[in-house]
């Protein structure tokens, strides 16, 4: 099986790894900060999801990426947490503008998020690896990542795998 693997950055990397670690078909998660060119080459928090095409399709990623941040929203701490996705060929940026451009119809607000080409990667420290999966109890974890999760369990229930979030589960 040859995974397909796409980048996204938006808000704490903690959040966004929790998300993607509890979707089926998503098979890795690496957490970290992403570069990419000209004015975004500065590092970024973000994610680089390693995911089965036959089990997930681009596009539902693209659109939990989107609802799980603020997508719309150009606050003050955009360089931290750039609201991106990036690419790693030509076709997914094609691809990434396309179902972006189709997604806006169900947003108020004009979509920030920026599709931009993947240059680089620093992972994490192993400390802050799997942090929610580490950590579900910590207050971050409660406060932040579990309504997150929780929205997903009630919105995208189809694309979560239950055995990956099973604390959750049982509280919905």
């Amino acid at each position: 099986m040859e995974l397909t693997k796409i980048a996204f950055g938006g808000g704490c990397h903690w959040c966004t790894e929790a998300v993607f670690q509890s979707l089926i078909g998503v098979e890795k998660v690496a957490q970290g900060w992403v570069s990419s060119t000209a004015k975004n080459k500065p590092f970024s928090e973000a994610v680089i999801v390693y995911f089965n095409m036959e089990k997930i399709d681009l596009k539902t990623l693209i659109e939990i990426h989107l609802v799980t941040h603020k997508s719309t929203s150009n606050h003050a701490m955009r360089t931290k947490y750039r609201s991106a996705i990036y690419y790693f060929s030509h076709q997914q940026k094609i691809e990434i503008l396309q179902i972006v451009t189709k997604l806006q119809k169900s947003f108020k607000e004009k979509i920030i998020t920026k599709t931009l080409e993947f240059k680089d990667f620093k992972p994490s420290t192993a400390a802050f690896q799997n942090y929610y999966q580490s950590n579900p109890d910590k207050p971050f974890c409660k406060n932040y990542i579990n309504p997150k999760l929780k929205f997903l369990v009630q919105q995208f229930s189809k694309s979560i795998d239950s055995s990956k979030v099973p604390h959750l589960i049982s509280t919905i």
